[in-house]
């Protein structure tokens, strides 16, 4: 067994396409709590988040998403940094902004959607074992976690857009193309683009994904099943 000492992705997740005025980011796999979690070189999680916005101070952002989302607790921690972020923020979502990721979609002051790309939200659910009093409890804090991710989506949501339709929506796992999601979310779309695969399997666990989706080719076919706690 390997034992690992270090961030071994610290170097892969520097900040790329510099300028003087602008950066990319990218989250084009899971979202997980921490560089242990990190399966590959496309998993993002806060540290490296904060580490990218600590050398990209003042610039502006461009924020690439293609991804089906991951650790609730990771994201909307990746929500806060990149809003408290001091330069314009753009948010494309290349393919697929699924689960907690539709969270961070959301974390720009602009958000472009192609019409042929994905747009998903669904209840937070997580893994539990133990007795009737632990299973009670823990859905307890499934209900109180639904309750800050909903306050985020009202906080993007189009005038009109009421709770009780959004809490429908996530009890449904409603997915949206990009065309579906500008009415209900303050976001863009834009004319479609060649799909884009999205290498992380997270949207392969949702009861509803749309049979185009299913069926795209992997750019990389692995065994990334991981058990999320927490997973949205």
């Amino acid at each position: 067994m390997t034992t690992m000492t270090r961030d071994n992705l610290q170097q892969i997740l520097q900040v790329k396409n510099m300028t003087e005025t602008s950066a990319d980011l990218y989250f084009y796999g899971d979202i997980v709590s921490s560089w242990w979690g990190a399966w590959d070189d496309t998993d993002q999680y806060p540290e490296a988040v904060k580490n990218f916005l600590d050398g990209a101070k003042g610039k502006d952002l461009n924020i690439y998403i293609n991804s089906g989302g991951g650790s609730v607790f990771a994201g909307i921690a990746i929500y806060n940094m990149i809003k408290r972020h001091q330069g314009y923020k753009r948010v494309y979502v290349d393919g697929l902004a699924a689960s907690i990721a539709s969270i961070i979609a959301l974390a720009g002051d602009e958000t472009y959607i192609p019409a042929n790309a994905y747009f998903m939200i669904h209840k937070p659910w997580f893994t539990a074992t133990g007795n009737a009093d632990d299973l009670r409890s823990h859905a307890d804090v499934l209900d109180t976690v639904e309750t800050g991710v909903m306050t985020i989506y009202m906080e993007n949501a189009k005038e009109g857009v009421t709770e009780e339709q959004m809490g429908q929506m996530l009890k449904d796992e409603t997915w949206m193309t990009g065309e579906e999601a500008t009415q209900y979310f303050n976001v863009k779309v834009t004319e479609e683009v060649k799909a884009v695969a999205c290498v992380s399997d997270m949207y392969k666990k949702f009861k509803h994904t749309p049979k185009a989706l299913v069926e795209q080719k992997e750019n990389t076919e692995v065994d990334r099943s991981k058990d999320y706690m927490f997973a949205f």
